[in-house]
């Protein structure tokens, strides 16, 4: 498992070998991620992140090497530090290309494959490799703009509907930035329900959605997917896989019903474990053969509608 690391010494029959004697190194674990995805305040312990590193060290058979934001964007790739096994996984800002630079020229194990990731900056080609591999998604289409507000003769929206390519979708109904890093998902509701719309975002404090009731038309400037507003029953569940055999749930308020996040005392948001069905495991699995992700997490949303279990993104 990895390589054998050591001090000075010579290789022989695949051990390091010193003084006569062979012996194991550590195996070194570098973690080339942002400090925002590691760190939690100023407590890198406090961030679940920092809990797997935490409990890595803890088995004793691993070295942690934290490259930090000032050598992921600052420093050449011959400058980072050498590892065996490497984590790396893409967010706002983060440099891709240099990642997979390094990957192709120190060739670490890769617990998270750098290609595959940058299918995620981008809804349409994550929904077109979760068909591919037979995961059901919701009913769905895609209204793709060159220019902000673009004319389009295949998009028609009325006073409760939008038709994309004949495809009629009914509010309520949901309006995805095609943009995997933009997180602006807006629900607009029919006449009937008061009309308004309701934008769901990253948390903010303890806000994870406003309602806007003046707001009834779509927005136009850019790209977008429209896909059918599907009940949960009030909660969301986000599935984290580790390889394609392991995968733990946690269910939390969803953010369309108040937009108020709860807490516990400890200021942390409140998630129950979630048992997952044996089709629901299978799903998981497929997700992550699917992108190639050693350690992903998704939503995975229980809609109460024909017996169908849906992965959003």
């Amino acid at each position: 498992m990895g390589k054998l690391l050591g001090g000075e010494g010579e290789r022989e029959g695949g051990n390091m070998v010193e003084n006569g004697s062979a012996f194991l190194g550590k195996i070194k674990i570098g973690v080339c991620v942002l400090e925002k995805k590691v760190k939690c305040a100023s407590e890198v312990s406090s961030a679940p992140m920092g809990q797997i590193l935490e409990r890595l060290q803890a088995f004793g058979e691993f070295e942690i090497i934290l490259f930090g934001d000032k050598v992921i964007l600052e420093n050449p790739v011959e400058d980072w530090p050498i590892c065996d096994c490497l984590i790396a996984f893409y967010s706002s800002g983060y440099p891709l290309q240099k990642a997979e630079a390094y990957a192709k020229l120190r060739k670490p194990f890769l617990v998270n494959e750098l290609e595959p990731q940058y299918l995620l900056h981008d809804r349409r080609k994550v929904y077109e490799r979760l068909e591919e591999f037979g995961v059901p998604v919701p009913n769905y289409a895609l209204v793709n703009r060159e220019y902000p507000n673009q004319e389009l003769d295949y998009f028609v929206e009325q006073e409760d509907f939008v038709e994309v390519h004949g495809k009629r979708f009914w509010k309520p109904f949901v309006e995805k930035p095609i943009d995997g890093d933009n997180h602006s998902i807006m629900i607009y509701y029919p006449n009937s329900a008061g009309g308004g719309m309701k934008e769901l975002f990253r948390k903010v404090g303890n806000r994870s959605s406003e309602f806007h009731p003046d707001v009834r038309r779509v927005r136009r400037e850019g790209s977008y997917i429209y896909e059918e507003f599907l009940p949960t029953g009030g909660t969301d569940v986000k599935v984290y896989t580790v390889g394609p055999e392991y995968a733990h749930a946690e269910a939390r308020k969803s953010p369309v019903v108040d937009g108020v996040v709860m807490r516990n005392p400890d200021g942390k948001e409140v998630r129950y474990p979630v048992l997952l069905s044996p089709a629901e495991k299978e799903m998981a699995r497929d997700v992550c053969i699917a992108f190639r992700q050693g350690v992903k997490s998704v939503f995975l949303n229980a809609y109460l509608y024909g017996g169908r279990d849906l992965f959003e993104v």
